[in-house]
């Protein structure tokens, strides 16, 4: 392993006269990285040193090289410091990258997650959606754009650069009918009936259903997430494989950075498509949001998938997509067929809602009552006797059960009792799939899920 040591002069981050400190020194640290400007091996500066270098606290160094290590960047070796791992993306620099602020999004139990009912957030709505019908502009009165309103477009470019980490222009974003929407348009437009997917497995059961007319691969998840080297023994000519990196649906693990680097060296030499669908990453307790693959990908193989639906409310019936530029033109050509354009009524309130930063304002009100509700969920079921992993992030946790455990009939009992749960081994493609229950946590008061929870478990007989 290298030991260079770099000019820290020259490699200084510069930071901005306002904003979060730590998230700067994080993004900086994390271009020179992937311009290879501190290639693997290289030695970080004590905190301490760094931080007297720049003029800033020492806890916002830590928290920096928290973030970098949270997603594999560097490594720690005790007694020797913090160096640049071995294994991360290197990339061409795409000019200098904005330094983002930190953004966060949500869901509720009964059905895992279905929107966050937020009084202040929906009253701000509400009068964007009257101004906007008191002075309705030219775009209601026509057939938009199927790729999606320029000014949500470039919005929604914007926080996605600054929350997510993505290296995008607007011109790649197309906004859809949620999540679902757009894995329908990627199955539709990009793949052929029949093209092999790797699917994750156990995996979300409405990404199969979109992807229904491929055939399906199911590739085992362990605790680094999707096993890509599973998956080029399975199917290495899949034309696509469909991951949640942030936060796997439903077993809650993180898609290691070495796994990462594997998926997208496996998609550029199959000339195949990794579809990530940044499900609950914004839903991240223990620090801020962990970067998307997107940003990692130098290659363009990539599209990438999220929703407004769990930030806000389904029924807005908002979601966007990103896309390599090949795909563009496939894609908006069937959305014009399909269903012409996304509601420009919505849009044009989305927008100033993003604009305005009272998305932002949201997803902060939002997060600290998911963790609430995740806290009052996991004390009841250690009150039952049930060991949990603790979710850092996401709206849900699993309760493994043994074996020879019906978990279908009992998160039927489970749901018949108000608790939004679901079987594990029915997420799963094999027969023989994991048992337990996986269980979401917010949409509700903690008080309230809490009641649910000792009546689920009651009904499910698991107390």
């Amino acid at each position: 392993m290298q030991t260079n040591r770099p000019d820290w002069s020259a490699l200084m981050p510069i930071l901005p006269e306002q904003g979060p400190r730590a998230r700067a020194i994080y993004a900086a640290l994390r271009q020179r990285i992937e311009e290879g400007a501190l290639p693997s091996g290289t030695k970080l500066p004590p905190t301490r040193d760094l931080a007297a270098r720049l003029g800033v606290a020492r806890g916002a160094v830590v928290a920096a090289f928290e973030m970098l290590a949270a997603e594999g960047f560097t490594e720690a070796k005790v007694g020797s410091g913090t160096f640049v791992a071995e294994a991360v993306p290197c990339l061409v620099p795409a000019g200098p990258a904005p330094v983002p602020p930190v953004f966060v999004a949500r869901d509720l139990p009964g059905d895992l997650g279905l929107g966050f009912p937020d009084p202040q957030s929906l009253d701000r709505l509400r009068a964007i959606l009257a101004r906007v019908l008191a002075r309705p502009p030219a775009a209601l009165f026509h057939y938009g754009d199927p790729q999606g309103d320029a000014t949500l477009r470039a919005e929604v470019a914007a926080y996605l650069r600054a929350a997510r980490g993505l290296r995008l222009d607007p011109a790649q974003v197309v906004i859809t009918t949620g999540a679902q929407g757009a894995l329908d348009l990627v199955a539709r437009a990009v793949l052929a009936p029949g093209d092999p997917v790797w699917m994750e497995d156990p995996g979300y059961p409405s990404a199969k259903a979109a992807f229904a007319a491929q055939r399906l691969v199911p590739v085992p998840v362990d605790d680094e997430g999707l096993d890509v080297a599973a998956g080029r023994v399975l199917c290495a000519g899949a034309r696509a494989a469909y991951v949640t990196p942030s936060h796997q649906f439903p077993l809650g693990v993180v898609l290691t950075m070495r796994r990462r680097l594997a998926l997208l060296d496996w998609a550029a030499e199959a000339g195949a498509w990794v579809v990530e669908d940044d499900y609950d990453s914004e839903f991240r307790f223990a620090g801020p949001p962990l970067a998307a693959m997107q940003g990692m990908d130098g290659r363009g193989r990539v599209i990438y998938v999220g929703t407004f639906s769990k930030a806000l409310m389904p029924g807005l019936r908002l979601g966007y997509m990103v896309l390599p530029e090949p795909l563009l033109a496939p894609v908006i050509a069937l959305r014009g067929r399909a269903d012409r354009a996304p509601s420009a009524l919505t849009q044009a309130a989305m927008a100033e809602f993003l604009a305005a930063g009272h998305f932002a304002q949201h997803l902060k009100r939002a997060r600290r009552r998911v963790r609430a509700a995740r806290d009052a969920l996991v004390s009841e079921l250690a009150a039952a006797g049930h060991r949990v992993r603790i979710p850092e992030q996401g709206l849900h946790l699993v309760v493994a059960l043994s074996d020879t455990a019906d978990d279908l009939r009992l998160a039927g009992l489970a749901r018949a009792a108000g608790l939004g749960a679901r079987s594990l081994s029915a997420m799963s493609m094999q027969p023989g799939g994991r048992k337990g229950l996986v269980i979401g946590f917010s949409g509700h008061e903690p008080e309230t899920l809490a009641a649910a929870v000792r009546r689920g478990l009651a009904a499910a007989g698991l107390t």
